[in-house]
């Protein structure tokens, strides 16, 4: 049997120190909530009559609107358990309210599908493991936005951590794709606002260290010697060339094209693989120098520059083959990086992505407007780049505590 009544939610108090008022359906122990679209200070109710007092405006229409939902509520679900007895309190709600719920899968992966093609490929496989994870977790499709809440999502963390050993970066971001699927249901108008449990229940974040090199390390980086005609010196010649243009990601520098370089205004001008936005810089004498480097006689205007990847014609039109290629490049990279890393005696392993944070450290400890480094850097939020200012902050700081002490 299941039961249906009307519940002022005490819990949900909005400022004006109102509470909503909600049907409560509970079958085989488990509850769902129908929103009545009505408010009540809580001295205006009258729980054991189910009634709204008489000290509310309009107490006698009020009333016979709720008597009217719990009647139809009951009919329905009268008429559904006639039906199929082995109905649910969620297809209750779904039968009292006059619509599908969403399912969360299959809502989830046909946004992916949709988002394929404004991401990048890795984002996307990113977005669909991510969800085949929690599918695992699950252990079936048939699961609505309202099916999960904030014991789902503190259980899912556990599972992350005690059984697949993700730490809380891992399991956080595990979160933020979730909460995409919610907040794009949500501008669709699938689920309500109340719905959405993130508020309810976070992943403590860990604190993470961005690595750079600092002068004295990127000094020794431009002197270490490396064999001539062989990758590690493109490789190398390419992290240096990131630091002075700004940051330049691998992807972009990769596929860079004489059509990019300006070599009149010293400019270099391309869409940004990552943001797909229209991207210029001016760059000064040491990036020319590694350019000119790889400037040959009989040049055109569409080769590449830096001889490490094989970027061919398929590269460019197809995006399966350009992500393989761009893996395997990057992996080489880092290898070849991170030998020249343990040769400089680093603390830390040497990858590509960290020319970036050298680029930024740099520009920000020598003046350069934060507001500057994100345009440079093209961030689409200068949140971003704000974390590099806490480092500079921070390092000075620690420099003026040596310093008094």
């Amino acid at each position: 049997m299941s039961s249906i009544k009307v519940v002022l939610r005490k819990d949900k108090i909005d400022k004006a120190g109102e509470a909503p008022l909600y049907l409560r359906v509970i079958k085989d122990r488990k509850t769902k909530f129908i929103s009545l679209s009505l408010k009540l200070q809580p001295n205006e109710w009258d729980e054991d009559k189910q009634k709204v007092k008489k000290n509310r405006q309009n107490s006698t229409r009020l009333n016979a609107y709720l008597s009217k939902k719990v009647a139809d509520a009951t009919g329905e679900v009268a008429d559904l358990e006639r039906k199929n007895k082995a109905t649910s309190a969620r297809k209750i709600k779904e039968a009292i309210k006059g619509k599908p719920l969403t399912n969360f899968f299959d809502y989830a992966y046909n946004r992916c599908e949709q988002l394929k093609d404004t991401v990048t490929l890795s984002t996307y496989r990113s977005y669909r493991n991510n969800i085949e994870k929690f599918e695992r977790f699950i252990g079936h499709r048939e699961l609505m936005f309202d099916d999960i809440t904030a014991t789902t999502l503190k259980d899912y963390a556990a599972y992350c951590s005690s059984r697949l050993g993700n730490n809380n970066t891992t399991i956080n971001y595990a979160f933020r794709i979730l909460n995409l699927m919610f907040r794009e249901a949500k501008k669709e108008d699938l689920i309500s606002n109340e719905l959405v449990p993130f508020t309810k229940f976070k992943v403590k974040k860990n604190k993470t260290t961005k690595r750079y090199l600092n002068t004295e390390q990127f000094e020794a980086f431009i002197n270490l010697e490396v064999p001539q005609e062989h990758k590690a010196q493109v490789i190398k010649d390419m992290f240096i060339f990131s630091v002075f243009s700004g940051g330049l990601r691998f992807g972009d520098i990769i596929e860079l094209q004489w059509k990019h370089y300006d070599s009149k205004n010293l400019r270099i001008t391309k869409t940004i693989r990552k943001t797909k936005r229209q991207h210029s810089i001016r760059i000064g004498q040491k990036a020319v120098d590694i350019l000119e480097k790889y400037r040959t006689q009989d040049q055109k205007q569409n080769d590449i520059i830096f001889p490490f990847a094989k970027v061919d014609e398929l590269y460019f039109k197809d995006r399966e083959h350009r992500s393989l290629i761009t893996n395997r490049a990057i992996s080489l990279s880092n290898m070849y990086l991170s030998r020249m890393g343990k040769e400089l005696e680093l603390p830390f392993n040497l990858s590509f992505h960290i020319s970036r944070h050298t680029f930024a450290t740099r520009a920000l400890n020598n003046g350069m407007r934060i507001e500057h480094v994100s345009k440079l850097m093209d961030h689409s939020d200068i949140g971003i780049t704000q974390v590099y200012a806490k480092i500079i902050s921070s390092e000075l700081d620690n420099a003026v505590d040596k310093y008094i002490n």
